[in-house]
């Protein structure tokens, strides 16, 4: 019944957006235009259409744009571009890309050269980071905020830190963290923080699974699910009210004051 009443809803939201169109336009000089936005998850361009593993999670605010293929066990968070209009966007299996991070390539730069961005197998890209046209390999660790331009490439085990700035053509050897603006060389990494990077990758890849299932979810349940936790909610304040031995009563049930007069 819920599915029914939310598509009614919706098809007399779109057609009151519609009439609205219309009369602007017969108002003439006062015409304006207003496109009513329909987010797609997935979206084709140029004939290039993005391929997702049947086990990979997209969040429902994320966008794949073009050729991007996610494999895997992988996710892309909430408010993630990964556009693949120009070139290929490949990102592996249990490879997670953070909320708000955009992943994309360029038609042309100043070298000449156009790279494809190639993200490998159980990579964590970082909140609001940016790749373009680079290479990260397998179990490489890119920082939150991180920019990684043209022709950049991460070896594997390699660590770029928060809010570093890479620059075109740089390569980030095996074992090394680089930060900065521009990124240089600060240290090696030790062992600890290298198992620390598959961590965080399969932290990740279990967390989209409860993501995925909840995103799955119909209205109905979703409905269903919040009266039930009233209903749990209610039961234990009458369960601790009645261990304490005191109840709580409203303020519009309780009996006048009995207090005598002067």
């Amino acid at each position: 019944m819920a599915k029914a009443f939310y598509a009614v809803g919706f098809w007399i939201r779109e057609t009151g957006q519609a009439l609205d169109r219309l009369g602007c336009r017969l108002q003439g000089n006062y015409f304006f235009h207003e496109q009513i936005s329909r987010h797609r998850t997935l979206m084709n361009i140029f004939d290039k259409a993005p391929h997702v593993h049947k086990e990979a999670f997209v969040a429902p605010s994320a966008s794949l744009i073009g050729d991007v293929e996610v494999g895997q066990g992988s996710s892309i968070w909430y408010g993630c571009v990964l556009r693949g209009d120009a070139n290929n966007v490949q990102v592996g299996s249990g490879t997670n890309i953070q909320d708000n991070s955009v992943v994309h390539v360029a038609k042309s730069n100043l070298t000449g050269k156009v790279f494809p961005t190639i993200i490998g197998d159980n990579v964590t890209v970082g909140h609001s980071a940016v790749l373009q046209g680079c290479t990260v390999e397998d179990e490489a660790f890119v920082g939150m905020g991180a920019t990684l331009l043209d022709g950049v490439v991460v070896e594997k085990h390699g660590m770029v830190a928060a809010g570093a700035l890479v620059r075109q053509n740089t390569r980030i050897p095996c074992g090394e963290v680089w930060g900065g603006n521009p990124a240089k060389f600060l240290r090696k990494l030790t062992d600890e923080e290298i198992a620390f990077i598959a961590e965080s990758a399969a932290n990740y890849s279990n967390l989209a699974k409860a993501h995925a299932v909840e995103n799955a979810k119909p209205l109905e349940k979703i409905d269903f699910e919040k009266v039930l936790r009233k209903k749990v909610a209610y039961q234990d304040e009458e369960h601790d009210s009645m261990l304490s031995g005191t109840r709580e009563v409203p303020p519009e049930l309780a009996p006048p004051s009995s207090t005598p007069a002067q």
